[in-house]
């Protein structure tokens, strides 16, 4: 049967509805998160640059140092977030990714000539630094299109990027099989491929009240759910029996089915859409009444606007006078509020403890003499309990706060106060607790992001989202540094070289320095412990200053703003119903 124009002019303009509709964005975003997580695999490819380039534990954590402080520090990033839009941030960041990791593959295959210290902590600066450029240009925007689920939106896109260490070794393993030096290669060009498809697919969308719109976030989180049990079973197998190729490609395969599986649910939700812009055009009675139930709301807001004539201060001015919390600050209002110094504090203390860990589980695996298969399994475990904190702490915490009005910063202070039982159980080395440890140390690390950047969106309001999304990351690398480097790093060659003097040997220029035994990591984890500790309490600080803004409806603002949009639609719409009426009359 021959399809008719009709038919044809409808499929067009579905199409067009999925391309540049808003849940279109949220599939385009999952993607470009799924392979942005290249520094969360760090534990899997550092052990080439260490014995490649012949480095002592402190440079290699002075090199994580950088990685981190590159993948965090994204001020740059947020600026130019905010004066151009997204596909520019997003480009940049594909070139800085391309360029980063391209540079380290190159020095361990020792194509050039072998770098400097300072060169390699460049490169994977650089590199790194892409990930805070596809974190602002597809995360932030995906919150400014959703902004009455953006503790879901965080926590599914947080949870993508939480998963992608896993998604990229079973790729990795499919393409390049045993070359393990190949995964930089590939951790190289990939995000910047999927981030350059999608350049002109990532934009701002005027937010529209949905009523089903957390119900579809739910839909995506089954899917990513499904991703992370088959990626958990297939890493398990893969640990236990020997795997060929083709084995990996086939579970490759599975990965990318589940990777585009939620374009199905974004193409049932933007026809959904379309079928109720047809129908408001062939009968607008069902929008009128929308209309009707939303005139007194249209009435007042105008009133309030008139009556309150508000000029938007400059990100520069008043910067001690800071509006009432969760309307929209100025970024240096923001970075002078109490309630940002000591959320800083607190996941200074938190986040960089159990990136410390993350960053360290190889060297403390092989000082704890567990085998190296298990090894490989404690970086698998993190990923995808890292996912399931990311996903928990995002639907959850939106759930809790909706439904009992219970405070984002409180479920932050209990996330760091159950993550010191992981440090412990590293410090005190627990039969078999390093397992635990990876479990508990990869679900609070996860939970601590979506957290910290749904409190900063509703503390400080949208406007300049963007830049204050990538202030929160610095938490990141300060407490990595201070924590890793200046501590763990530090304390590790110490016992090290205690070690060979007690077997009477010397250090030679360029060996790499190992310690075995429970005394290489203990002093560290005590100290990291007492640290996060310290953090949580910090905290509930925060709490206490924000309890009564909990209490209220943070959400009304954007309801509002939806709404009006909403009657501004119809308007549109009953004006041109008109416009037919009288043209048909003729």
């Amino acid at each position: 049967m021959a399809i008719g124009v009709h038919d044809w002019g409808d499929m067009k303009s579905l199409t067009v509805q999925v391309i540049t509709g808003r849940w279109f964005v949220i599939f385009a975003s999952f993607l470009i998160m799924s392979a942005a997580g290249a520094t969360y695999m760090f534990g899997l490819y550092s052990s080439d640059i260490k014995e490649t380039l012949g480095y002592d534990q402190s440079t290699l954590d002075l090199l994580s140092f950088f990685k981190d402080f590159g993948s965090n520090v994204g001020i740059l990033a947020g600026l130019i977030n905010e004066i151009s839009p997204p596909w520019v941030v997003l480009a940049i960041g594909a070139i800085l990714n391309f360029f980063g990791y391209f540079m380290i593959w190159l020095s361990i295959t020792k194509k050039i000539a072998r770098p400097h210290v300072w060169q390699m902590c460049l490169y994977i600066c650089i590199g790194a630094n892409s990930q805070s450029f596809a974190n602002t240009g597809s995360l932030v925007t995906c919150v400014k299109n959703f902004p009455e689920s953006r503790g879901a939106v965080l926590g599914i896109l947080k949870g993508y990027l939480g998963l992608s260490g896993a998604i990229i070794t079973q790729l990795y393993s499919a393409i390049y099989y045993n070359d393990s030096k190949a995964l930089i290669l590939l951790i190289g060009w990939l995000p910047a491929a999927i981030s350059f498809a999608f350049l002109r697919t990532i934009r701002y969308i005027k937010p529209v009240r949905q009523v089903n719109e957390l119900k579809v976030f739910y839909n995506f989180l089954y899917i990513s759910l499904a991703l992370a049990g088959f990626l958990l079973v297939i890493i398990i197998i893969e640990k236990s029996s020997s795997f060929t190729q083709g084995g990996f490609g086939l579970s490759a395969a599975v990965v990318i089915f589940l990777l585009f599986l939620p374009l199905a649910v974004v193409f049932i939700e933007e026809n959904k859409i379309w079928q109720s812009k047809k129908l408001a055009l062939v009968d607008p009675s069902p929008v009128q009444i929308v209309t009707e139930a939303n005139n007194n709301l249209s009435s007042t807001t105008s009133a309030v606007s008139v009556s309150v004539p508000k000029k938007d201060p400059k990100w520069w001015e008043d910067v001690f006078n800071p509006p009432a919390r969760g309307e929209d600050y100025t970024i240096l209002q923001a970075l002078f509020s109490i309630d940002m110094l000591i959320l800083f504090v607190a996941c200074i203390c938190g986040i960089g403890g159990s990136l410390t860990a993350v960053d360290n589980l190889g060297q403390i695996g092989t000082s704890l003499r567990y085998p190296k298969k298990s090894i490989s399994t404690f970086v698998s475990l993190v990923s995808i309990w890292n996912y399931l904190g990311r996903v928990f702490s995002g639907f959850v915490s939106e759930y809790f706060l909706t439904k009992y009005r219970f405070p984002r910063p409180l479920m932050l202070s209990l996330t760091l106060f159950v993550s010191c039982v992981g440090h412990l159980l590293i410090a005190f080395d627990v039969p078999q607790g390093l397992y635990v440890a990876s479990v508990i140390i990869g679900f609070c690390f996860g939970a601590q992001w979506p957290l910290l950047f749904a409190i900063i969106s509703e503390l400080f309001g949208l406007k300049y989202y963007a830049t204050l999304y990538n202030f929160g990351s610095i938490t990141s690398p300060i407490g990595l540094y201070v924590l890793n480097v200046a501590i763990t790093g530090h304390l590790y060659d110490k016992e090290a070289e205690k070690q060979l003097e007690a077997l009477g040997k010397q250090r030679i220029e360029g060996q790499e320095l190992n310690c075995v035994g429970v005394d290489c990591f203990k002093l560290s984890f005590i100290i990291i412990a007492a640290a996060t500790f310290f953090g949580a309490v910090v905290n509930l600080i925060l709490v206490a200053r924000t309890r009564k803004f909990y209490k209220g409806d943070i959400y009304k603002r954007y309801r509002e703003e939806a709404e009006m949009v909403e009657v501004k639609n119809v308007g549109k719409t009953e004006e041109g119903d008109k416009v037919g009426s009288s043209i048909g009359m003729r």
